[in-house]
């Protein structure tokens, strides 16, 4: 008995302590932003990081949007360009944060199955954007970007290039597909609706784009 309570309050306490560590981590990094504040102006108030960086971030998202702002902006992005080191950190973040964001992007917005690492194993995964144009001119065939993330951390992972006609793309969410990879597979999306079922031994459809 002791036992199975043991193991119910790990249930419990595992998935909320991890949460409460991740919310404390965020609120931390965001309160970071007192440090623009001189330290004999700046005032002792809880929470004051979080608004000031949303604050600050709102602010910056009207002044990217303003024709004049975006000149301004341009010209600070020419100046970081001419720095070497910086150069390479700030241009591969912000195309990563472009890839993420904008709603124009394809990346992470399928969820994937690939038959990955061998013949007869599938792996869950995400189409990460576009795909290399040298991997269709060397191959001969019409590639997908796919990133596999591991577990229960999804942040790393493999990224490859896969031939589109062996790509299948499930019927779920990217939020589904990453509960279940951070979740070890115990949390899916749910049971396939009945009139999928019936077609489960039809061939499954691949990658439309």
């Amino acid at each position: 008995m002791i036992r199975k309570w043991i193991f119910a309050g790990l249930m419990v306490w595992i998935p909320l302590g991890a949460t409460l560590l991740v919310i404390r981590f965020v609120l931390n990094l965001l309160d970071t932003s007192l440090l623009l504040i001189p330290e004999s102006l700046r005032p002792h108030i809880p929470g004051l990081g979080v608004v000031l960086s949303i604050a600050l971030v709102i602010g910056t998202g009207a002044l990217a949007a303003n024709y004049l702002g975006g000149q301004f902006l341009a010209w600070i992005e020419s100046l970081v360009d001419r720095i070497p080191l910086v150069r390479s950190l700030y241009g591969g973040t912000k195309k990563l944060a472009e890839s993420l964001f904008s709603e124009n992007s394809s990346s992470f917005r399928k969820v994937v199955l690939v038959e990955w690492p061998r013949a007869g194993m599938w792996s869950v995964g995400f189409q990460a954007g576009d795909p290399l144009p040298e991997a269709h001119q060397r191959s001969g065939r019409e590639m997908v970007t796919v990133f596999i993330p591991t577990t229960p951390n999804p942040t790393s992972g493999f990224i490859m290039q896969a031939p589109k006609d062996e790509v299948i793309v499930l019927d779920m969410s990217v939020e589904e597909g990453m509960r279940y990879i951070i979740s070890l597979g115990m949390v899916s999306p749910g049971r396939v609706a009945p009139d999928k079922a019936n077609q489960a031994r039809a061939p499954l459809p691949r990658a439309s784009g």
